[in-house]
């Protein structure tokens, strides 16, 4: 990809005023980047307009610095298992802001858009790890990185809050993202970018957004590609809260606050926080509401979301889906007793699929391990507890969906898509290819101090780093992901469902799905959404 060496950081001039920019130093080899961090983008949302749908910025007269990353927004404990601690203004309402990396504010380059994760509720486009300046240089892109509402400030739904202007009552934080991707769209020219070639990424709970975004119908034509990473794809009761029960916990939380609905505008910030928090303490049977039972996400508000990923069309959009080697072991890293036995193992499991739905069959559990010992030992991997216990989190919150999502695609959309399966191994506490362990590399993060010892900076880590934003900044810049490093890849589709893998020694390789005849269990466990009455994914 092409390389520009700068000069000094340029003022650039959008519709709402003029910013100018910081230098954001070496990013690889001989090249630099221009940054521009902490842009508004959207009206703070604080005050009157908390629950409220995203206001256009205020117009400024003058040059404005945009040269300190915005803090987090608020959330509890830090801002997350993958970034570094926040800045040191910590938390605030206002850090609904983005960051833009550019090798030259002249000429029209693919704009790559990325959404942080967190479980709609923790993490910030400020950490470390989101650093846009390695990745613009070395793919010839504008990246932008960007804080959006969290928490109950960013998802839930109450009538009472309904905006006087849009008339919507939910999913804040969707909407900040809907509002960005049209910032990006009106004002992107000036940072050298090309409004026309948008590609949307993210992780976890961003890559579910990706989805979801691109079904929007106001952001219709506005977004060209997609690069979905490890997609947390949306259901209820273990990912959101279902309606009513949305409505049950606001009213809850202003009668714990001896406010109305609306009087939580007015409430301070970390009581607001601690409150709604408190109301999700203990085992999901034991909460005054049945859903939400792991996260709480968009809710089904008829308009913004219409229903579960899963029965919502795939976008028509050409698509890069990556999935990690072991999602699940991102959640057992220190977190378990050692060793573990079968009698553990069958109660952790009962737990964890109870987290995700009610009324769970008292046998569903040992079925699950049966059945993921087998598919081991088998293919001669460890059958362990701990090791068994990652793959059922993993699959069970994760690749299932992603993967029959992405088969569904091959079948209904007019788009290509491509499948990487990423199997980097991780150092220690964690093990295998953890969810969250793609970032680092994707934005050749992974040797910064904060990172260096559990994803390594060696030469097949940078090897590893420099190919999977090859990959994804060609697919940016036309459609196509490729590498030096990479075999042909051809598209993943009904009749070739072939994907490539990437991490480790061994290097790039073209396969078939790995590990797919673990992921048959969740097809007749009923624990995802169920399909329609006609026998296919519902609409």
């Amino acid at each position: 990809m092409g390389r520009i060496r700068q000069t000094r950081p340029p003022v650039v001039r959008t519709p709402a005023g003029a910013l100018h920019a910081t230098a954001a130093g070496p990013a690889g080899g001989d090249a630099s980047v221009h940054a521009f961090l902490g842009v508004p983008f959207m009206a703070p949302p604080t005050g009157p307009l908390r629950f409220a749908s995203p206001r256009p910025v205020e117009p400024w007269t003058g040059v404005r610095p945009a040269a300190a990353l915005p803090p987090a927004f608020p959330q509890p404990g830090g801002p997350g298992p993958v970034g570094a601690p926040a800045p040191a203004e910590a938390f605030a309402e206002h850090a609904v802001r983005a960051n833009v990396w550019t090798p030259d504010v002249h000429g029209s380059r693919p704009v790559l858009i990325y959404v942080h994760g967190g479980g709609w509720r923790a993490g910030s486009a400020s950490s470390p790890t989101f650093d846009g300046a390695r990745l613009a240089a070395r793919a010839d892109l504008v990246v932008v990185t960007f804080n959006y509402r969290l928490g109950p400030f960013g998802y839930g739904l109450h009538e009472q809050l309904a905006d006087p202007e849009t008339g919507l009552c939910a999913n804040w934080g969707l909407q900040d993202q809907a509002a960005l991707v049209e910032w990006v769209r009106s004002s992107i020219a000036a940072f050298g970018g090309d409004p026309e070639n948008i590609t949307l990424s993210g992780t976890s709970a961003g890559g579910a957004a990706v989805r979801q975004l691109a079904l929007l119908p106001r952001l219709r034509g506005a977004v060209r590609r997609l690069v979905p990473i490890s997609a947390a794809h949306l259901w209820a009761p273990a990912y959101a809260l279902e309606p009513d029960d949305a409505r049950t916990a606001f009213d809850l939380l202003a009668d714990r606050l001896g406010v109305g609905v609306p009087g939580l505008r007015g409430v301070a910030v970390d009581t607001l926080l601690a409150a709604w928090e408190d109301c999700f303490r203990g085992a999901p049977d034991q909460r005054p509401v049945a859903s939400g039972r792991w996260y709480r996400g968009p809710v089904q508000d008829g308009e913004l979301v219409p229903g579960p990923d899963a029965h919502r069309p795939v976008p028509d959009l050409p698509t890069l889906t990556v999935t990690t080697d072991t999602e699940g072991s991102f959640y057992t890293a220190g977190a378990l007793p050692q060793p573990v036995d079968d009698t553990e193992l069958r109660g952790m499991v009962r737990a964890h699929l109870l987290q995700g739905r009610a009324g769970v069959p008292g046998e569903a559990a040992d079925l699950a391990v049966r059945h993921y010992r087998a598919r081991a030992r088998e293919e001669g991997r460890a059958d362990d507890a701990v090791s068994l216990y990652a793959e059922i989190v993993g699959d069970s919150m994760f690749r299932h969906q992603i993967v029959r999502l992405a088969e569904r695609a091959a079948t209904e959309s007019r788009a290509p898509g491509y499948v990487l399966h990423f199997d980097h191994p991780v150092g220690p506490p964690s093990f295998g290819t953890p969810h969250e362990a793609t970032a680092p590399f994707l934005f050749g993060t992974h040797g910064i101090p904060w990172h260096r010892e559990i994803f390594g900076d060696g030469p097949v880590e940078r090897h590893v780093s420099q190919t999977l934003m090859d990959l994804v900044s060609s697919f940016a810049h036309d459609g196509v992901p490729r590498s030096e490093a990479v075999p042909y890849w051809p598209a993943f589709t009904e009749r070739n469902p072939r994907v490539l893998c990437l991490g480790g020694p061994a290097g790039p390789r073209i396969t078939a799905l790995p590990k797919a005849a673990q992921l048959e269990f969740w097809d007749t466990a009923g624990w995802h959404p169920a399909p329609d009455a006609r026998g296919g994914p519902g609409r």
